[in-house]
């Protein structure tokens, strides 16, 4: 098989040399992006822009909202990634009762040590799916704001790192509200991106159905790179060169969400970096050592988008946030030449 000749350790090997950011290995980049796209794609039929999406999210230090219907084939994308990269994953299923400690883990006294020991929570994994988190307490979902932030918990006044690289996948159901808890601004800003999987197309779902019984699509897919590689990766993709004037791009944006007559909350300084740090990712992921204005255009959406609320009188007339989003960006001319 063509990814298992792909081996980690020349992976390892190969970024470990590097120091900034080049054409070549820009070039090196993007091959490498696209094998770990495809590899996920073995599992995940059909949604080649939204792997992309999530392995940009991993790439950048960031994490995922996915709102989506129940069957998109949610978990199996968060257990390719992790297998992908080398990395453990774990699933918490967020209901009402569900407790802080329950995500982070506790502290149990040992009687035969006579000291107190720490058990980790499902937390402590490099890919962490938090399934339907909209249906926890806001107290059990403002555990997660410490450890998406800082990549660490402190329980009973003891800070406990989770590890790197480390990213939440989380789901919600957009159509089903009774007994949940709406996620407040400041957690929804601690997500880099929201995306959708949506409903393979007809002929990815010909063929998973007739794969049914012969198991020829794998659950288990090879993995591509190790963990350590990936965080070389991740400091590659921090050197992408960002002229001046696409920062300045990327600034009126923002500002011209905050002064929309549609909205009543636009895109914080905090969105902007998020921008910023996602098309660094992007840029290297399509051969480039240098971001481009179309970088921003094709993220604007996926990073932008919840960080913007509408006000209620525009959404009752029809307004929605990715068409208002759509007209700034036409309205904004994007830069013709470096600063």
């Amino acid at each position: 098989m063509e990814f298992r000749q792909y081996a980690p350790e020349l992976i390892n090997e190969r970024v470990s040399t590097f120091m900034t950011m080049t054409p070549e290995h820009a070039q090196w980049f993007a091959e490498t992006f696209s094998k770990l796209v495809a590899n996920v794609g073995q599992v995940v039929l059909g949604k080649p822009r939204t792997i992309g999406l999530a392995f940009t999210c991993l790439l950048s230090e960031g994490h995922m909202l996915l709102e989506d219907f129940p069957g998109t084939g949610k978990t199996s994308l968060a257990r390719a990634l992790a297998q992908t990269v080398q990395g453990t994953t774990n699933r918490i299923q967020f209901t009402p009762d569900l407790l802080p400690s329950d995500v982070t883990g506790v502290t149990i006294y040992d009687q035969q040590t006579g000291h107190f020991q720490f058990h980790q929570g499902p937390i402590f994994a490099s890919i962490v799916l938090a399934d339907e988190i909209n249906r926890a307490s806001p107290k059990t979902q403002s555990a997660l704001l410490e450890v998406m932030e800082e990549s660490k918990v402190t329980v009973d006044g003891e800070t406990h790192e989770v590890g790197y690289p480390f990213m939440v996948i989380a789901t919600q159901n957009p159509i089903e509200q009774a007994g949940t808890y709406r996620l407040p601004e400041a957690q929804l800003d601690r997500f880099l991106m929201k995306a959708s999987l949506g409903y393979p197309d007809h002929a990815s779902t010909v063929e998973i159905l007739g794969a049914i019984g012969t198991r020829s699509r794998p659950k288990v897919v090879a993995p591509l790179i190790t963990s350590a590689a990936v965080i070389d990766m991740i400091e590659l993709a921090s050197t992408v060169h960002v002229d001046p004037s696409v920062l300045e791009y990327v600034s009126h944006i923002a500002e011209a969400t905050r002064l929309a007559p549609e909205t009543t909350l636009g895109v914080s300084v905090r969105g902007c970096l998020a921008l910023v740090r996602a098309a660094k990712t992007w840029a290297a992921a399509n051969g480039r050592h240098f971001v481009v204005p179309d970088d921003i255009k094709a993220l604007a959406e996926p990073v932008l988008a919840h960080r913007i609320l509408l006000d209620p009188e525009a959404e009752f007339a029809g307004a929605s946030v990715p068409a208002v989003l759509s007209r700034i960006i036409t309205e904004i001319a994007p830069p013709q030449r470096r600063a």
